[in-house]
């Protein structure tokens, strides 16, 4: 059964187009390395279109941008995962110098597990939300 989270909406003191283009090349995310916990720097790394980070205990996880709409949505996959999900950033202009973004996931979740992870799930992207709208693009 499709379960879709979406997160609050944040706004970002930058212009839509200069969002899309850090976050619609990820080998741009680099930078976020020094952000991350020291003992994570190494379980994560980024491509062009994919990045590969490491989840105890689940493993190794990759996620690939599948789908680009300039300046305003991105769609990312899972290309390794033992729960396949798709994300979607959607960035909206405010003005000329500001822009408005949601997270959406969408998973494929039967009961049971829908019920175990839905709250850390939101969570998470309430965090990731966090994390974008507090990022440098210029």
């Amino acid at each position: 059964m499709d379960t879709k989270f979406e997160s609050s909406i944040r706004e970002i003191p930058y212009s839509q187009e200069a969002v899309y283009h850090r976050l619609s090349d990820l080998s741009l995310s680099e930078q976020v390395r020094d952000r991350l916990p020291e003992d994570k720097r190494e379980d994560i790394t980024f491509e062009n279109d994919t990045i590969t980070m490491s989840v105890p205990p689940v493993g190794s996880i990759s996620i690939r941008i599948c789908d680009r709409e300039e300046p305003k949505t991105i769609k990312y996959e899972t290309a390794n995962s033992p729960l396949p999900f798709n994300l979607w950033v959607q960035l909206l202009p405010i003005t000329a110098t500001t822009c408005k973004m949601r997270l959406t996931i969408k998973a494929d979740l039967n009961p049971f597990v829908k019920g175990m992870i839905s709250k850390p799930l939101k969570e998470g992207l309430e965090r990731l939300a966090d994390a974008i709208a507090a990022g440098t693009y210029e």
